[in-house]
């Protein structure tokens, strides 16, 4: 039996050797037909139509529908509402608008003295009233800035346990949040901040701090882009107020203009670029935010008087009550009316340094009063020798007149101390970062 195995295999050795090509050829077709075969077999099963089927019947109880309805009678839900105080509102209008119908509300609030005094009649500010899903009032809130505390007011409205109404007014502290912002210059600086949803406000300081680099009346280019980093101070988690720019990038005809806040130890706080050359100059360039010079420092043809006189300041045309500001700390030194120049207020900045505005509709400072670079004076009149509404300007040193547009861009700037600059430079970077991620933070917005 060995002898002949031996020999089979010496046999198929043989073949295998003169022949490859054909043995491989019919195993594979061995291994195909097996296969086939295979498969014919497994498709040879049961067919699932064929299968035998059982139906189950089983009753489902209903649940008590009353049951139901009284769990749901049970539950309550409130419903919240805002709406801003419009001046010819009355108690029964402004909770229509809330969404609010009950005549026990709308009675306590006309005869409630604190309501009166804080909400009907104070048009702008904003009223939050949370109902009930029958539309009866549960609570009011109103919240407002009164001064420059830091501070704002709470009206509380509610109604209590045994269905009366209290009413009360709470102070509490405006808590400063973080908003990023950026926008793109179409036809102006205002129109891109309303585009953006950024608050005007934000515009004037933009505007203010890098106008010494950017002519913002007739120097901006379509396409221009800018991103600001800013503060909010919020009253409960509401905007009530817009607070101070932190930093700003503004990309104008090709040219990148940045800035940020900063406040050195012991010093007041000012502009810097981020790599720490400042922008805070003592004077500001101009008593007005936005305005256009009608008349400059120069001879001129005095249009009341019909001759030719030296013009010892700027003329600011604008629209009356428009607000004027004082373009340095200082204290008041007169504030009344003082001959062709109507309603006059003087600011002495130092020893020698003095402002003078002129023609105003009001003044809102009084003699003594210490007033900071920025703010408010009085507004934009035609008091006195004057052909229509605008400011007139001085700027005297030692009691010579000077032209205030080239004293603005001489006067001193607030220098970086080499004590501060590590903390400079630890903020920089953080406002870098803040400021490249406004654009996508606003993309995600929208």
């Amino acid at each position: 039996m060995v002898a002949a195995l031996e020999q089979s295999l010496w046999a198929v050795a043989r073949v295998l050797e003169h022949h490859p090509k054909q043995v491989t050829a019919l195993v594979a077709a061995l291994l195909l037909g097996g296969g086939g075969g295979a498969f014919a077999v497994a498709s040879f099963g049961p067919d699932p139509a064929n299968l035998p089927v059982h139906e189950v019947l089983e009753t489902v109880p209903l649940q008590d529908l009353h049951a139901q309805s009284e769990v749901l009678d049970a539950h309550t839900f409130s419903l919240w509402r805002s709406e801003t105080v419009r001046p010819i509102d009355t108690a029964d209008t402004l909770l229509a608008r809330l969404g609010v119908s009950d005549a026990e509300a709308a009675a306590y609030l006309r005869q409630d003295p604190v309501v009166r005094t804080q909400l009907l009649g104070r048009y702008g500010r904003t009223a939050r009233a949370e109902a009930t899903d029958q539309h009866a009032l549960r609570s009011l809130t109103v919240r407002w800035v009164a001064d420059d505390s830091g501070q704002f007011k709470r009206l509380v409205v509610e109604r209590g346990p045994s269905g009366k109404f209290t009413s009360r007014v709470e102070t509490a502290p405006l808590v400063a949040a973080t908003r990023l912002g950026s926008g793109t210059i179409r036809s102006s600086l205002f129109a891109a901040v309303d585009d953006s949803h950024i608050p005007d406000e934000i515009a004037v300081q933009v505007a203010d701090i890098l106008s010494a680099d950017i002519d913002f009346h007739r120097g901006l280019r379509k396409g221009d882009r800018f991103s600001v980093v800013y503060e909010a101070l919020e009253a409960d988690g509401e905007p009530l107020r817009t607070g101070r720019v932190l930093s700003v990038d503004f990309a104008n005809n090709g040219h990148s203009h940045q800035a940020m806040w900063f406040q050195q130890p012991g010093t007041k706080g000012a502009y810097y670029t981020l790599d720490g050359k400042s922008l805070t100059s003592a004077y500001l360039a101009s008593p007005m935010e936005f305005s256009r010079v009608t008349s400059s420092f120069a001879m001129r043809f005095h249009p009341i008087l019909n001759q030719w006189r030296a013009h010892n300041g700027v003329d600011y045309g604008a629209p009356t009550g428009t607000p004027v500001r004082t373009v340095g700390d200082g204290k008041v030194e007169f504030a009344g009316v003082q001959n062709g120049y109507g309603n006059v207020v003087i600011v002495r900045h130092n020893a020698s340094d003095a402002t003078l505005y002129a023609h105003m509709s009001r003044i809102d400072v009084r003699v003594g009063q210490f007033v900071t670079q920025g703010q408010r004076v009085g507004a934009v009149g035609a008091t006195g020798w004057a052909t229509g509404p605008h400011l007139h300007f001085e700027f005297r040193v030692n009691g010579a007149f000077r032209n205030p547009i080239e004293v603005a861009k001489r006067s001193q700037a607030v220098t970086l101390s080499a004590a501060a600059r590590p903390a400079f430079d630890k903020l920089a970077n953080v406002m870098r970062a803040q400021l490249e991620a406004a654009p996508a933070t606003m993309a995600s917005a929208e």
